[in-house]
């Protein structure tokens, strides 16, 4: 199986219809933390969709992926609130593996918070792990950051994580043996008893409920400026390019890789967050202890 399963590229539609789950307001609302200036043009930001089935994280659209959806602050603000709740009683010193990590939204958000805390950021697109370096180093944070360009299978041996989080990344990954394991992957890095976090767009297709949020979802993305041409392809990218499955069947695969029951502490629309502790009996322990 190949265990790259980080996508580095993926439809831009998607992209497109996935606000970042903890943007950085843009640019300005943490005053700790000075940041780049913004673009000017707001065209740059909501390019249209090419006829090429993907595209990757470039420089262009990573210097922009927070701010496209800087409306949404509210949303992410909370989110940052029950994440720091969910794990506020790790150790001082805890060691945290942000999978998938993009700009480092949640890094720079749990580093304030806990000003002991290391970080190990794992991303493959080289544009997106530019973005998050600056933003470390604008924050005063780099030293205890480790950035990885690459995966989960790529990343040096190192002593457990106590935590891990995944915002907004597994729902890329439409094969379910593949989204499995990728939490496994996640699962063999952690301490026995190893929070994760993991949120995901996530819904019952069929149901009532999802056609009514999802039309408030559409608003959403109406909110952000988003052309109403590229609002109109979200129905069909979301269950083709994001892999949107119910509730419980998410719940299930993050069970089966080597996780208790998760438990769901975070709903915003379709975005669903649940946090999990590691079994001991399923951790890979060549994969993550030092030899």
């Amino acid at each position: 199986m190949n265990t790259q399963i980080i996508p580095d590229r993926v439809p831009q539609a998607a992209m497109s219809c996935v606000p970042p789950a903890i943007p950085l307001n843009t640019w300005q609302e943490n005053a700790s933390c000075p940041q780049n200036t913004p673009p000017t043009q707001k065209a740059s930001v909501f390019a249209p969709i090419p006829q090429e089935p993907t595209v990757a994280f470039d420089q262009e659209r990573a210097s922009v992926y927070d701010a496209q959806f800087a409306r949404l602050a509210p949303q992410r603000d909370a989110l940052h609130l029950f994440i720091r709740l969910v794990l506020c009683e790790l150790p001082a010193d805890a060691n945290i593996l942000c999978v998938g990590a993009g700009t480092g939204a949640e890094i720079v958000a749990l580093a304030q918070a806990f000003p002991l805390w290391r970080f190990t950021a794992v991303e493959p697109a080289p544009p997106m792990l530019a973005v998050c370096r600056q933003r470390a180093e604008d924050c005063g944070i780099t030293a205890r950051c480790t950035f990885h360009e690459g995966y989960l299978d790529t990343l040096p041996a190192s002593d457990p994580f106590h935590a891990a989080t995944s915002l907004l990344v597994s729902h890329f990954l439409v094969q379910q043996e593949e989204r499995r394991e990728f939490f496994r992957q996640i699962a063999a890095r952690l301490h026995p008893g190893g929070l994760l976090v993991s949120a995901d767009i996530t819904s019952d297709q069929s149901s009532p409920a999802y056609q009514s949020l999802l039309e408030v979802w559409l608003r959403m993305l109406r909110y952000t400026d988003m052309p109403d041409a590229q609002v109109g392809q979200m129905p069909a990218v979301l269950g083709r390019d994001v892999a949107v499955l119910p509730a419980e069947q998410v719940a299930s695969l993050i069970a089966s890789a080597g996780f208790d029951a998760p438990v769901l502490f975070f709903q915003t629309l379709l975005i669903h967050a649940w946090y999990a502790k590691r079994l001991p009996q399923k951790r890979a322990a060549h994969t993550s202890a030092r030899p």
